[in-house]
């Protein structure tokens, strides 16, 4: 081992101890705590990363892996990976500094942002880190006078149109411009070593991995033509990092794999990369959360009808209410209300895929609720007084109080470690756990066993041997984007709905 990572680092846990076991202490110590006021924190399975790292090696055996550290630079997360062995994608001076600090070699770093501050390009010419991106004459000329002896790799713009998060319109130089670039590169003495691309990420067009890598073996021959030394190919990210993603990993790896026998066959002598975030993180973290404050709301208040989306909304809820007869009237009436929860996290923080992702997160409790127990419209919020910190909406859930806790899977990638890189501080803390199992195949570099697969509908088990119990595994109900319900005379309604259908303009 090359000693990044310690046992002193994480909690080591045996077979049977479970994710509830974990959450449980965790959650009992902070409700307890009287300094500090907890009020979320994460769960961390290292052996998942080591795992993912396993398949990544079976699936693209001519690939090295680098981490994209702006995706998670917890402390568990980094070390982890060096000891793997990966390299890593810094973005700026202080996720450089951070990886550097830990130990990490220049050599081992890639300065990939094609739009570098030019003080930034100096502190990585002072250390040592040399491999650097650039896609247009100005950044070509910031490097070419602040770090002369970098080496310089060129991003080139992809199709990424059907992606969930496209960047060549930000990132990229068109086929066309290349030429210009590799040339003024050239008069500049600034060597150009290799050539990147990123289909961003949610990709789900394969074809769009294989163009790209066509198009790179144009550049790189325009390059030879040029007198540059090309031999580096950085196939970039994107890659899911969940098993239900639309398109799975190991499609993308067989299509990348033909690709590169076609384009760059083994033996060409070019370094072929990967910059992976979500891939290796995504899986392994777990947040627990509480509740800091909840709100009943008359879903006939004012400010509930200011749109007619909104209007839309509580008819299609009331008619749900009053259709399945969910709703527990009030001892003085039957107005239908909303429950508002508010979280010590919001989309400004840790739940910022919801603005970004546009992902609705689901939450599970982290008490069990017995099947009896009546289910109530519900709504998470964050901290932050404004109308656009919404967790979730559309959630029924049983009635919770301000000091439970909720639980969030599949949590790792961009939401641990960015406020601290920001300039801020990173108030959530992150609690680290790997399996005897896990362990040992890291320092041995082996392959776990694989796991069974799962019966449908059944939670997986964390590659470090934990359960996830029944309680874990049953989730509220979460209502579809798009209620479906069947039309009934207007006599058969409510006169409150009614009244919501009278007001409607359609």
């Amino acid at each position: 081992m090359a000693g990044y990572l310690s046992e002193t680092d994480f909690v080591m846990v045996e077979e049977g101890f479970s994710t509830r076991d974990l959450l449980e202490e965790l959650t009992l110590g902070a409700s307890q705590a009287t300094a500090g006021d907890v009020a979320a924190f994460f769960v961390a399975d290292l052996g998942a990363v080591v795992r993912k790292h396993f398949c990544f090696l079976k699936c693209l055996p001519r690939v090295r892996p680098f981490y994209t550290v702006k995706c998670n630079s917890s402390p568990g997360v980094l070390k982890v990976l060096a000891e793997l062995g990966l390299g890593f994608s810094c973005a700026n001076k202080a996720e450089m500094e951070l990886v550097q600090r830990i130990g990490v070699p220049a050599s081992k770093i890639i300065y990939a942002n094609p739009c570098k501050q030019t003080a930034q390009i100096k502190y990585a010419a002072k250390h040592g880190v040399r491999l650097l991106s650039f896609d247009n004459e100005a950044e070509l000329a910031k490097v070419a006078k602040s770090h002369p002896s970098a080496k310089m790799v060129l991003c080139i713009a992809t199709d990424d149109s059907h992606s969930l998060s496209p960047l060549s319109f930000k990132f990229g130089a068109t086929l066309k411009s290349c030429r210009h670039l590799l040339e003024n590169a050239k008069r500049s003495h600034v060597e150009v070593v290799g050539v990147s691309f990123h289909v961003g990420s949610g990709c789900p067009d394969l074809h769009a991995y294989t163009q790209s890598i066509a198009d790179a073996r144009l550049v790189f021959e325009m390059g030879a033509e040029l007198g540059h030394g090309m031999h580096i190919l950085d196939l970039g990210g994107g890659f899911p990092g969940l098993e239900g993603a639309k398109v799975r990993f190991e499609e993308i790896a067989s299509v990348i794999n033909s690709a590169l026998d076609l384009y760059f066959p083994e033996g060409c002598g070019v370094d072929i990369l990967a910059r992976l975030g979500r891939y290796y993180v995504t899986s392994a973290f777990t947040l627990a959360v509480s509740i800091i404050a909840k709100k009943e709301v008359l879903l006939d208040q004012p400010g509930r009808e200011g749109s007619q989306a909104g209007e839309l909304r509580s008819v299609c809820l009331a008619l749900r209410i009053h259709l399945e007869g969910w709703w527990a009237p009030e001892e003085n009436g039957s107005t239908p209300k909303t429950i508002v929860y508010h979280l010590s996290e919001g989309v400004y923080g840790i739940f910022n895929s919801v603005l970004f992702d546009n992902t609705c997160p689901t939450p599970i409790l982290q008490k069990k609720s017995s099947a009896e127990q009546p289910l109530y419209s519900s709504s998470l919020w964050g901290p932050v007084a404004d109308g656009c910190d919404c967790v979730a909406e559309g959630l029924w859930l049983p009635q919770l109080h301000v000091g439970d806790w909720l639980v969030f899977e599949n949590m790792g990638a961009y939401t641990v470690g960015m406020a601290s890189l920001l300039g801020g501080t990173q108030t959530c803390r992150v609690t680290y756990a790997m399996s005897r199992v896990a362990w040992e195949a890291l320092r041995g570099q082996l392959l776990p066993a694989e796991q069974d697969e799962d019966t449908e509908g059944m939670c997986k088990p964390l590659s470090c041997g934990w359960e996830i119990t029944d309680t874990l595994c049953v989730g509220p109900v979460f209502t579809p984007a798009s209620i479906m319900f069947c039309i009934l005379p207007c006599w058969a309604l409510p006169s409150y709905m009614r009244l919501f259908l009278r007001r409607l303009p359609f």
